[in-house]
């Protein structure tokens, strides 16, 4: 059975601040998957952020993120991150990591979800 975990990144931080979200995964082999962070805040319909393709071969990140927001993954640990810096306001919103799916010029059709963690960007 495949599970994804957020160990831990979410919170409150002040605009400009940075947070690490981490997600360890188990039931599948992490570098054989794509990867990605998704998010949805209050009123609006979910979006995905940023992903990476198995074994890293491309890596996507929506426009609102690029330049701030960084995708990763440990695979001796099967776990993957998102490292959020710059953050603003408008990147508030609950965060979910989600494995098996599609990663190129967009990003859609993940089969495996983790719980959400909630980034509130707040001063």
């Amino acid at each position: 059975q495949v599970q994804l975990v957020v160990k831990s990144g979410g919170g409150l931080v002040q605009p400009g601040g940075s947070l690490r979200l981490s997600c360890g995964v188990t039931g599948l082999i992490l570098d054989y998957y794509a990867i990605g962070w998704f998010r949805q805040a209050p009123g609006k319909e979910r979006e995905g952020v940023a992903c990476t393709s198995r074994s890293d071969s491309s890596t996507y990140y929506s426009d609102s993120v690029k330049g701030r927001f960084t995708i990763s993954r440990d695979n001796a640990k099967n776990t993957m991150y998102l490292q959020m810096n710059n953050l603003k306001p408008e990147d508030t919103a609950v965060y979910y990591c989600a494995a098996d799916g599609y990663c190129g010029e967009s990003m859609a059709d993940f089969g495996s979800w983790g719980q959400g963690t909630q980034v509130t960007v707040s001063s």
